[in-house]
């Protein structure tokens, strides 16, 4: 069963700090994707943030909503992703950044992440 734990999430500031300047970005709507290739002594060959910007949605509720749809999209569509990344040996530091206006199902966003983590395995 796919989990999304602790060593999973990105925590440190000096890698956000880091990953926000020097990332490489894309744009698939509705998410930018910032990411980074960090130094491999990592727990997890991935880790991510996941961000929803105050201005576009004033409630809490609602961008901890689209936190918690982001992150179960991700934590069920990741498999491809890390097998890749194993055999590489190589380590990311990801960052989705929510950008649409609306907040959208659950389907969708699996959809949509599912064509975001193909499209990062094919530049990795």
């Amino acid at each position: 069963m796919p989990t999304f734990g602790k060593e999973e999430r990105l925590c440190s500031r000096k890698v956000i700090s880091h990953l926000i300047k020097n990332g490489t970005t894309f744009f698939n709507h509705p998410f930018t994707v910032k990411w980074i290739e960090i130094p491999l002594p990592q727990n997890f060959p991935i880790q991510m943030l996941t961000a929803v910007p105050k201005r576009n949605f004033k409630k809490a509720v609602d961008r901890n909503r689209i936190k918690r749809l982001t992150k179960e999209a991700y934590r069920t569509q990741k498999d491809f992703l890390l097998d890749g990344l194993d055999k590489k040996n190589k380590a990311l530091a990801l960052m989705l950044i929510y950008s649409g206006k609306k907040i959208m199902s659950q389907q969708e966003t699996t959809l949509k992440l599912n064509i975001i983590l193909r499209q990062l395995s094919k530049i990795i």
